[in-house]
């Protein structure tokens, strides 16, 4: 596999990851055109299937169109919600603190120097207290941007390989890869949200009294369609993480100029990356490398559409290429 480019890497990857984004609202806007549609196909009797596709679609397409503002008005609300309250969940679930200047000077001047060497602003520095070797970026704006090492590749790196996975969460904030996770993940959210509230209604509501009716197949379409747009936004969402793995490596070669050290950090990274605090997969897609316990037996018995991370063997092989 020959390497192409840095600049090509990142104007491809970016790319990439804007049409994945625009997929999350046409999936969901298209899942609910779907339901209106199979609700009155399910619901109508006319005597033949194209009598009743010619009777419905307008019927179809003006409920979908009285729908669409009140699905985004709700979208909008859910996405505030989920904006205020991301940063204090992932603190919260990883466990990292605040690591103060006079605790760790070494790990303060490596941050310094590569925000100085670009321009950016210094982020906060956290520390995760777990021997395992991860990192990850995180924060909504410059207040609250914020670089998590745990104590296992703060002690167990060299200078330079330090550097390098500093560079690249350096680079996901750069790129405000966080902002562009959280979309993807609250989008995920509202179709775990649906079919768990379509399923309690399926469970102990209509089918669960003994009723039937309208008000049942609208539950049963609704969970199916529900779940789909689970799946194909799970999808969405661990390719978008995947591709911004790959160009947060190069943005960590394009500020060290030495992408040697990054990959060998991510060989040490590789046989240890386990954070015990960490369960929840839309924070472990967060960190360099996938934090979850267990990372790889999952990652050898699931297909690689469903990984929080691109093959790490890959990552090397591109970062030795340059």
């Amino acid at each position: 596999m020959k390497y192409f480019g840095l600049h090509s890497q990142i104007r491809r990857n970016n790319t990439n990851s804007v049409l994945l984004l625009l997929m999350f609202p046409v999936v969901f806007f298209g899942l609910t055109w779907l339901f209106f549609f199979f609700m009155k196909v399910f619901g109508s009797h006319s005597s033949s299937l194209e009598q009743q596709q010619y009777n419905i679609l307008p019927v179809v397409n003006s409920n979908f169109v009285h729908t669409v503002p009140w699905v985004a008005i709700g979208v909008i609300i859910w996405f505030t919600v989920a904006w205020f309250s991301h940063s204090s969940m992932i603190n919260a679930a990883t466990s990292s603190k605040p690591l103060a200047r006079k605790d760790n000077k070494r790990v303060y001047n490596l941050v310094e120097n590569l925000c100085i060497s670009k321009g950016l602003a210094m982020p906060m520095v956290n520390i995760i207290e777990d021997d395992s070797l991860n990192a990850f970026a995180s924060g909504l704006n410059s207040k609250t941007y914020t670089v998590s090492l745990s104590r296992g590749i703060i002690n167990k790196l060299d200078d330079h390989e330090l550097e390098a996975v500093i560079a690249h969460e350096l680079t996901h904030i750069r790129n405000r890869d966080v902002r562009l996770l959280i979309i993807s993940i609250v989008f995920v959210g509202i179709f775990a949200f649906i079919s768990e509230a379509l399923f309690r209604s399926l469970r102990f509501g209509s089918l669960g009294r003994g009723k039937k009716g309208s008000a049942g197949v609208a539950i049963i379409i609704g969970l199916v369609l529900a779940l789909i747009g689970y799946l194909v936004a799970t999808l969405f969402r661990f390719a978008l993480s995947r591709k911004r793995e790959y160009l947060a490596d190069a943005g960590s070669a394009e500020l060290t100029r030495n992408p040697l050290a990054l990959a060998s950090a991510l060989r040490k990274i590789s046989v240890d990356p386990t954070i015990e605090a960490v369960q929840r997969k839309d924070v472990a897609q967060m960190f360099i490398q996938n934090p979850q316990i267990g990372n790889k037996k999952f990652a050898m018995s699931v297909s690689s559409l469903f990984a929080t991370h691109p093959p790490i063997e890959k990552r090397i092989e591109i970062l030795e290429q340059y």
